[in-house]
């Protein structure tokens, strides 16, 4: 028992010195890594002591470099300006030395001009008394010669002129009737000369618009086969189709003449099919030319029996129906002659209705109207007397024939159908760009207009409009108020209806505006 409270005691002992081992090892433990830390941290301070100073001498470098740096561009700009100053500098004192020179020739040219003034105001005074002189003289002879005469000087004068104008009206009659006789005899010839000249200038271009056709090829190559040995080929195409063949330096290009429509497009659509077939020679130009004919002989008559059928019209003679497809291939004075003819029977329709007439005679007459220009056959008569003639011999009422031979008045009118045709023919023909010279005449008469317009003063613009039945003219605001824009209008009106000739009326549109404009800044 004893042995174990030993033992019990032995072991607190122990325990109690190793607790004092332990705890005085800790406390030693603890002051080592006290005075570790305290180590690092005096180092950790003198490296941060480093690297602040070193990061200060950069700044201080930095901000020294940049220094540097601004006073060098300070002082290049000042430079610069300095420079600059100095050039203006030289600048205006060449221009001070300029204005010099230029004021010392003003004052040279001013003295020269004040010597100039003096030698002239001399002159003038001589000239002066030269003239005082000669009135003096003048009175002196003027005094004379009444004394002499026992006339005024206001009676002489007046015997004078009248004796002048007594000769001079003896000679002006006497140069005026020879002019007469001069004019009497070459008139006629002058006039022959004239229309001939016109003739010469205008019809060039019409000949060349309706006589000539253009086939357009590929390549030139074509232009050597459709030639032919010696020319086999193209005298056999001219033989058939009665038409003249050009092949000439006109590149990819072959001119097809003649007078004749129906032919030039027999021998266009020939000369198609020879050259897609490639096998040119007279015996197969022979063959495509009578092919050719025979087709173009069915789409005439085609042609025909549309246009009738279009128009509503019915039991027109087979003969008449395929001259009506012929009008497909002729034109008058540049103007379709079929599609002339239906707007003339679609007129005629609506005028006759309007008029309670018989429309169907009106619209199958002025079908018909122009028939005679396709008479295949030579003929001295005008074509309207030949129209009549055809429509007579095909059976066509009395009331249609006489419309067709009365619209140029080659007869007596015997039926109101007959001045409605004649009226709708004209109105056909003259609608502007219908024909060549009537779209030219009426181009002219609008650019006069625009042009009359413009002469007036305070105009800026001016624009015919609705086919020149209505001109708008601006007018300039500050030349032109309100109350003078009536006027002008006015003005304008009359000197259209002095000066120009026109169909109808025109309507003349004034047009004043006024724009203010500002802007802010």
């Amino acid at each position: 028992m004893e042995l174990v409270i030993y033992i019990v005691i032995a072991a607190v002992v122990a325990l109690g010195i190793g607790v004092f081992v332990g705890k005085t090892l800790v406390a030693r433990a603890n002051k080592t890594k006290e005075l570790e830390i305290e180590e690092k941290a005096k180092l950790i301070v003198k490296e941060a002591e480093v690297s602040a100073e070193s990061i200060k001498k950069d700044k201080i470098l930095e901000a020294k470099e940049r220094f540097i740096k601004l006073k060098a561009e300070f002082e290049e700009e000042t430079a610069r300006k300095k420079n600059q100053l100095i050039t203006n500098e030289n600048k205006l004192k060449q221009k001070e030395q300029h204005l010099s020179r230029e004021l010392e020739k003003v004052k040279r040219k001013e003295g020269d001009l004040s010597e100039l003034k003096d030698k002239l105001n001399t002159q003038l005074d001589v000239v002066n008394k030269k003239k005082v002189e000669l009135d003096q003289f003048n009175e002196q002879k003027v005094t004379i010669l009444e004394k002499v005469s026992n006339l005024s000087a206001e009676e002489a004068r007046e015997q004078l002129v009248e004796s002048m104008k007594v000769e001079a009206e003896s000679k002006a009659s006497s140069i005026i009737k020879d002019i007469i006789e001069e004019a009497k005899l070459t008139a006629t010839k002058e006039a022959k000369k004239i229309v001939l000249d016109t003739i010469q200038r205008t019809a060039t271009e019409h000949a060349i618009e309706n006589c000539v056709s253009i086939f357009n090829i590929e390549s030139d190559d074509i232009k050597g086969k459709v030639i032919g040995r010696e020319g086999r080929n193209i005298r056999a195409l001219e033989g058939a189709t009665g038409v003249e063949i050009i092949v000439d330096d006109t590149p990819e290009a072959i001119i097809i003449s003649g007078f004749d429509p129906v032919r030039r497009e027999i021998a266009r659509l020939s000369l198609h099919r020879l050259v897609v077939d490639g096998r040119i020679h007279p015996a197969r130009i022979e063959e495509i030319v009578s092919k050719t004919k025979k087709n173009i002989e069915e789409e005439i008559v085609e042609i025909g029996e549309r246009t009738v059928i279009d128009l509503g019209i019915h039991g027109l003679h087979p003969e008449l129906i395929k001259m009506v497809g012929r009008m497909r291939f002729r034109s008058s004075y540049g103007q379709n002659l079929l599609q002339h003819s239906r707007e003339v029977a679609n007129l005629c329709a609506t005028m006759a209705s309007e008029l309670g007439l018989n429309p169907k005679q009106a619209k199958r007459a002025g079908l018909l109207h122009d028939i005679g220009k396709v008479w295949p056959e030579e003929a001295e008569k005008p074509h309207a007397i030949l129209g009549m003639e055809l429509a007579q011999k095909y059976k066509e009422h009395p009331v249609v024939c006489n419309a067709i031979g009365a619209h140029h008045d080659e007869i007596e009118m015997t039926h109101l159908i007959s001045p409605i045709v004649q009226a709708c023919d004209a109105v056909s023909g003259a609608r502007p760009g219908a024909r060549r010279e009537i779209m030219e005449s009426y181009i002219k008469r609008l650019k006069d207009l625009e042009a009359l317009a413009l002469s007036f003063d305070g105009v800026n613009k001016c624009y015919a409009i609705q086919a020149g039945r209505e001109l708008r003219v601006m007018v300039d605001a500050d030349k032109v108020a309100d109350d003078k824009a009536g006027q002008l209008s006015f003005d304008i009106s009359q000197k259209i209806e002095k000066d120009m000739q026109y169909p109808g009326q025109i309507k003349v549109t004034v047009i004043r505006e006024m724009r203010a404009v500002a802007y802010a800044k």
